[in-house]
């Protein structure tokens, strides 16, 4: 069985940053619906934001818990990883976009795979990968 996810909620500081981070990346992307969240202006928006296969859901709270995370050491989403067909032509449309790959990406230097991490104005990561083979195990090799 293939896993396929619909989408993802995420809550983001800005959801116009997130649509621009996410349209530098992925083109064919567009607003699919959005409102209020519990359809009160004040207590924010969002927005799904994707092509007709899938989206990412977008949430804007304008009312903020304290926040308690800290990412990679406390409990909580740390990134989303996508598959790509062309790295190159990503990292292209991102860097155009003002995005640059992190130090911890690895563009280069695999055999099977090209990765690369992008932080957007929401301080939240993004992992994209290039898989330059079909094989499992070359696929997966670590």
């Amino acid at each position: 069985m293939k896993l396929l996810i619909e989408h993802a909620n995420i809550t983001v500081a800005s959801t116009e940053e997130a649509k621009r981070f996410l349209g530098a990346a992925f083109p064919d992307f567009h607003v699919r619906g959005g409102g209020f969240l519990h359809g009160d202006e004040s207590s924010g928006t969002w927005v799904h934001f994707g092509n007709d296969e899938t989206y990412l859901a977008l949430q804007e709270n304008r009312v903020h818990a304290e926040r308690s995370d800290v990412p990679y050491t406390n409990d909580g989403i740390n990134h989303l990883g996508f598959v790509v067909d062309d790295m190159d032509g990503l990292v292209s449309r991102m860097s155009e976009a003002g995005y640059h790959p992190t130090a911890a990406s690895a563009i280069e230097g695999h055999p099977y795979r090209k990765r690369a991490y992008f932080l957007d104005k929401n301080d939240f990561e993004w992992e994209f990968v290039e898989y330059l083979s079909s094989d499992p195990a070359e696929k997966n090799s670590y």
